[in-house]
């Protein structure tokens, strides 16, 4: 990827609600000194599309990623989520401590099964973000 932006990336499915609250989730639990250190991108967009073709192993993988390019660092699924949560700091680390004992293969059957019925859960929404979040999104 040609695309450099210091910060680590959290891609999600833009056609998803449940992705889409989650991202709310993040947005409403950051502290204001990491707001600036996590952008957002949806799968389904240029930039999305570009991690993708750079990484063939996620061409057809429609999980949460996580992406850090200054260790070109690449977690899917629930490794994902629980680098968001050491992002959130506070409590939401011990959390990520603890899940992070729980055998990979566990917390991946777990994730799957939200992910198979996320749309379910949530149904289809689209992710507006307000005016002082806008610069967090790319494209």
């Amino acid at each position: 990827m040609n695309e450099r932006t210091g910060s680590p990336v959290l891609f999600y499915d833009g056609t998803c609600g449940f992705c889409a609250r989650s991202v709310r989730f993040i947005l409403a639990r950051e502290s204001p000194a990491r707001r600036a250190h996590l952008r957002f991108a949806p799968l389904e967009g240029g930039f999305g599309q570009r991690l993708r073709a750079a990484h063939p192993s996620l061409q057809h993988d429609n999980s949460v990623i996580w992406f850090d390019p200054t260790r070109d660092d690449l977690l899917v699924r629930s490794a994902a989520g629980l680098a968001v949560l050491r992002h959130l700091g506070g409590p939401w680390r011990l959390i990520a401590a603890l899940g992070a004992i729980i055998p990979r293969a566990l917390r991946d059957a777990v994730y799957d099964v939200i992910a198979r019925n996320r749309h379910r859960l949530s149904g289809e929404h689209c992710l507006v973000p307000k005016a002082e979040e806008r610069g967090r999104f790319l494209a």
